[in-house]
């Protein structure tokens, strides 16, 4: 087997059950390909890889992983999913996933049968998926304080006080409305079956190139999600905010100001996700969701 790629990089769930086990194989696997394998320098720290495996491998912090490799495996859920794919995006690096947590939308291999399959796709048996993700800056006072990359969403929300927040919303710098509610999603098409679902909006199918803003307990029963093209810009005036912060992909956040300027577009790059030959948007929602079963 020629392997299309060469420089392997490898990032893990910390404090997962079996991890250690299946880190060892997936080495065992590579080095015998005699490919140079890079590891997230935290699955030392963490336990997630012995001696042995380390010694195997050159070890790295995961922001260099997209300089120096041509495709990252994910050994974890989708929240490691979610974290890799923020810094491996801007390199244009593809990413699979191996499944070591429970929904695995994102994580399609699954553990059980690793080997077999990561075999076919390094030889170019995969379909490959480009995922859209979601930049945002921060406005104060005129300037740009921070700028954050999402691939699932961008969730405006109330803080710890418990107190609505009021905010304009305008889009290709047109006023859409105002709004007083619990906050905002802004998803990706790959954010639409995670909390932009539980609050309400739309499955999206995932190569879909369009963004959902999905309002939280708004105070007026109009507000609904609305469905933008990715080619868009979302803008957001807080004029109430309490102690109201922007999430982005539930892994990160940023205190928000009254009368901040959130602006939200697509980033410049796509996430490249390598699937197995067998997968299935529709049948992962099955699932995943525990829709109904074919009866013919």
């Amino acid at each position: 087997m020629i392997s299309q790629f060469k420089h392997i990089g490898i990032v893990t769930r910390p404090q997962t059950p079996h991890i250690q086990e299946t880190l060892h194989t997936l080495v065992d696997f590579l080095h015998e390909k005699k490919l140079d394998i890079y590891l997230d320098e935290a699955s030392l720290r963490d336990g997630s890889a012995c001696t042995e495996d380390a010694e195997r491998c050159h070890i790295l912090d995961k922001g260099s992983l997209g300089k120096k490799c041509d495709l990252v495996v994910v050994l974890g859920g989708d929240g490691t999913f979610l974290s890799v794919a923020r810094i491996i995006a801007p390199f244009r690096v593809p990413v699979i996933g191996v499944n070591q947590g429970h929904l695995g939308f994102l994580t399609q291999v699954p553990r059980e049968n690793m080997t077999p399959i990561l075999n076919g796709m390094l030889s170019g048996k995969y379909l490959p998926e480009e995922r859209i993700l979601l930049e945002t800056t921060l406005i104060r006072d005129g300037e740009a304080v921070t700028t954050s990359l999402a691939l699932n969403d961008v969730v405006l929300s109330r803080g710890g006080a418990g107190q609505m927040i009021e905010f304009e919303v305008f889009i290709n710098k047109e006023f859409v409305y105002t709004q007083r509610s619990d906050g905002l999603i802004v998803s990706t098409p790959t954010g639409s079956t995670a909390y932009a679902l539980a609050a309400g909006g739309p499955i999206m199918q995932a190569s879909l190139r369009a963004f959902t803003l999905v309002p939280i307990c708004p105070q007026s029963m109009t507000n609904r999600p609305i469905a933008v093209a990715d080619t868009c810009e979302i803008e957001i005036l807080v004029t109430k905010g309490g102690d109201a912060r922007a999430h982005f992909d539930g892994q990160s956040f940023i205190d928000i100001h009254t009368f901040d300027r959130i602006k939200i577009h697509r980033y410049r790059h796509p996430l490249r996700v390598l699937h197995p030959t067998d997968y299935q948007y529709y049948k992962t929602l099955r699932q995943k969701l525990h829709w109904g079963e074919q009866l013919v």
